[in-house]
């Protein structure tokens, strides 16, 4: 890192993703728990649940199967599976979800997806919200159930199946499923055979202001340098929102301006320090791996060719991605048969040419096999599988 005669601080790409990746436990394994790695990777996206056991355990020095992740979550419940960031299902550390709770039940909501006939009111939403608490204090329940709770609660209107979904229609109370986990009073519980339930997590949010200063300090230190567009993003949320909560944070001293590759960017207050090692080593990451959804900016992270070949309409974790030196270099797709998993990796560009890559490539699949309890074989060539929903 270099210093202006301005005494702004200027941080290059390669200085800002070697500390990312550090932090990460992406330039090596991190000898962390799962839930420590989850705080520092700002919780693992489990929308696909095995790609969050592989994101997690990939990062972990002493997680010898996806058993350490699972045990994190439903046996010493360090570990929650609930609505996070964009909404979307993630694993937290049980031990932040008061932050997490708080700062996301302070995010202004947009423009509301559903139309006005089906939409729920705020008098609705806050009569859901208060069912949905009083139905899963102490207990687990199947959506079903959960269903029948609510509308035994509040009214047949909650039930009535308005809601598109997958050739179906669910009731109009899920609408405001995500809305009840960032309140506190919605996570998952442990599948009842094939069926979802959901529990009470038992936590009261903290003050939306204090949450949000720590998240956006959070942030930063994983993913800075960063402006409040990329925070915006990374949470869904308003950009004005965020450029205000920005600048409040900078005028009391909170957070600091640097130099990012010629744009204005914030480091959270006196974090300026960083590697002068470029990165090294390939990586396999796994579907909707955080690192890539919130490491900006994009076409960085994504050079050349692969910013087409590994994203989907510019959206970052559809593909599970190969990294090399940092940056993509490939996708890959793994599928199993009994205890074989075959991992096909399609190099983009030459950097996973050499042969120093290809031992690498061959050791990280080999740790995929180990992680998902099975044995890989590695194969270079075309990925036929299409980008994830």
């Amino acid at each position: 890192m270099t210093t202006s005669a301005a005494t702004t601080p200027h941080v290059t790409w390669n200085e800002a993703n070697a500390r990312r990746l550090i932090r990460q436990g992406l330039a090596r394994p991190a000898q962390s728990s799962p839930a420590e790695m989850a705080v520092a990777m700002l919780g693992a996206h489990a929308q696909v649940l095995s790609a969050a056991e592989l994101s997690l355990a990939l990062r972990l020095e002493n997680a010898p199967t996806r058993q350490a992740v699972r045990e994190a979550l439903w046996t010493d419940r360090t570990l929650v599976k609930t609505f996070g960031p964009r909404g979307t299902v993630h694993l937290l550390p049980a031990a932040d979800l008061p932050l997490w709770t708080g700062a996301l039940s302070a995010i202004p909501a947009g423009p509301h997806p559903m139309p006005a006939g089906r939409r729920m009111t705020g008098e609705q939403t806050d009569q859901v919200v208060a069912a949905i608490g009083e139905a899963l204090d102490g207990t687990a329940l199947t959506v079903d159930e959960l269903t029948d709770e609510i509308v035994a609660r509040t009214g047949s209107w909650a039930g009535d199946r308005v809601m598109e979904a997958f050739q179906d229609k669910w009731p109009r109370w899920r609408q405001v499923m995500h809305t009840a986990a960032h309140r506190g009073v919605l996570a998952f519980g442990p599948n009842r055979g094939r069926k979802v339930t959901f529990t009470g997590p038992g936590v009261t949010p903290m003050a939306g202001p204090v949450a949000l200063a720590e998240l956006v300090r959070r942030y930063l230190f994983a993913y800075g340098p960063a402006g409040p567009q990329h925070f915006a993003k990374w949470l869904a949320a308003p950009k004005g929102w965020a450029g205000d909560l920005f600048a409040g944070l900078a005028d009391e001293g909170r957070i600091e301006e640097v130099a990012f590759e010629g744009e204005r960017a914030w480091v959270a207050a006196g974090d300026t320090e960083f590697p002068a090692t470029p990165p090294r080593g390939v990586r396999l990451l796994p579907y909707f791996d955080a690192f890539v959804i919130a490491s900006q900016p994009r076409e960085r992270l994504f050079p050349g060719a692969a910013y087409g070949r590994a994203l989907s309409g510019g959206q970052a974790g559809n593909y599970p991605v190969v990294l090399a030196g940092g940056v993509v270099a490939g996708v890959w797709h793994q599928r199993r048969s009994g205890r074989r998993i075959t991992v096909t990796v399609e190099p983009i560009g030459a950097a996973l040419d050499s042969a120093e890559a290809r031992g690498e490539l061959a050791a990280q699949a080999e740790r995929v096999g180990e992680i998902l309890e099975g044995k890989a074989e590695l194969t270079v060539g075309k990925v036929t599988v299409g980008p994830h929903a």
